[in-house]
């Protein structure tokens, strides 16, 4: 069994940007609490929205930090103090523009890729050597255009591509911590969300 004590998801807080494509780790977390009927509720001393799902073995701490982007790291830093959280039993949900929507993919440490939440965590915990899960989002093809494309709202027919592979993505969390990385990883990877003609 997989031992990951902590689920982020990481978006801004906000109704202006609930909808956007940086809120991709937000709409995660709050649809995986939802099927262990929990619902995130404000915690001012973890900075951030959490539940806590228990079921059989499993004791999980869900988080959503509710500073900006940036800030995230503050957070999950300080959840992890208070309940001795190693950083290989955090697993972080991000938007990734580097998979296009349909598309997620789990990864363990490595670089930030340019994630202003990922390399925060990153900082705030000394190491990257902490689980991630990549929810692609695309990408708008150049550079300069990044920031607007993250922090604007997808057409419908990605958000549906993107809905469905959250809606997998927090199949493979229960295998993965049913039973390991790897056999998430060929749950999850193996799946490609399918536009509808």
């Amino acid at each position: 069994m997989s031992t990951i004590r902590l689920l982020v998801g990481l978006g801004n807080p906000g109704p202006e940007y609930s909808q956007t494509r940086h809120n991709a780790g937000f709409w995660l977390v709050e649809q995986y609490a939802r099927m262990y009927g929990q619902t995130l509720q404000p915690e001012s001393k973890f900075f951030g929205n959490t539940a806590r799902i228990q079921k059989g073995a499993m004791d999980l701490r869900v988080l959503q930090p509710m500073q900006f982007m940036n800030r995230s790291g503050n957070a999950v830093a300080t959840m992890a103090n208070f309940y001795k959280i190693q950083p290989d039993e955090i697993l972080v949900a991000y938007d990734e523009l580097d998979l296009p929507p349909g598309v997620a993919k789990f990864k363990t440490g490595g670089g930030s890729g340019g994630h202003n939440g990922i390399k925060d965590i990153t900082a705030r915990l000394g190491t990257p050597d902490f689980h991630r899960l990549r929810i692609g989002i695309g990408h708008p093809g150049d550079k300069s255009k990044v920031t607007g494309w993250v922090l604007g709202k997808a057409p419908q027919v990605d958000q549906i591509l993107m809905d469905d592979t959250i809606t997998e993505a927090c199949r493979s969390i229960d295998i993965l911590l049913q039973q390991d990385m790897r056999a998430a990883q060929q749950h999850l990877h193996s799946f490609k969300a399918q536009r509808e003609n």
